[in-house]
């Protein structure tokens, strides 16, 4: 059965100039993602997959090549229209998770939906709902700095859910999570993934990269290699199974 891709790049590359200098962060990637994948980015400081993601996430535009998102090319789209698409096509989960420290867990859940002029009961019901599915539903009124870690980043997780994007797309999200917090986070992306998410897992560590189904290694800017992780990660969940 052929798979339908979601997002495609022909021959990005980008390239920042800083006064005479110029560095390539990306040279002439080539990359297709599927429906429902569970992929990573990995690989060390300055081998562009930070650039990588700014341009999937269209945080970012190209200097060249061309990247078509759901159907529609975003290479040389504005930013308003980059705004749009972002908005709508994309969630986002960070290391820091960057909520707003003076609001509640519903109202942080509820910004993305305020740009899409969806009336407040119906957001506060979609906030609500999605907070519920990730276990915080006792938490709705909580501030940042009244949960954990762990639930900070539950809360992000809701906020990038809540407008059922295409994709998720995670920057290091257990980077600030000790190892035990960073499993269970890790174990909610891979149920997310299971239930039909398509997920991109930005990291430069391996036991992250591990959950991912497909794991695209990058170096110098260029994609070193794309590998298929079915098979390691079916084993890994049968260990934990045992």
């Amino acid at each position: 059965m052929s798979r339908e891709s979601l997002l495609e790049l022909q021959h990005v590359s980008k390239r920042y100039v800083m006064g005479e200098a110029t560095l390539d962060a990306l040279k002439d990637v080539n990359l297709t993602i599927y429906r429902n994948e569970y992929v990573a980015f990995i690989g060390p400081s300055g081998s562009g997959k930070t650039t990588l993601m700014n341009i999937v996430g269209c945080l970012d535009k190209p200097s060249s090549g061309s990247y078509i998102l759901n159907d529609t090319p975003v290479a040389d789209l504005d930013d308003n229209a980059l705004a749009r698409i972002r908005n709508r096509e994309i969630g986002f989960i960070f290391q820091n998770f960057n909520l707003l420290g003076r609001a509640d867990a519903l109202r942080n859940v509820m910004q993305p939906l305020i740009y899409r002029g969806i009336p407040l009961s119906e957001r506060k019901h979609m906030a609500t709902e999605t907070l519920q599915n990730v276990g915080l539903g006792d938490r709705l009124h909580h501030l940042p700095n009244q949960l954990s870690g762990g639930q900070r980043q539950r809360v992000a997780i809701a906020r990038a859910l809540v407008g059922k994007p295409s994709i998720l797309l995670a920057d290091e999200p257990t980077g600030n999570l000790d190892s035990s917090t960073g499993r269970d986070v890790m174990a909610m992306f891979d149920n997310l993934h299971k239930n039909g998410h398509t997920i991109i897992i930005v990291t430069h560590d391996q036991n992250i990269a591990n959950h991912c189904r497909r794991v695209v290694r990058l170096m110098d800017g260029q994609v070193l290699s794309d590998t298929d992780n079915v098979a390691k990660v079916g084993n890994q969940e049968a260990m934990r199974r045992v």
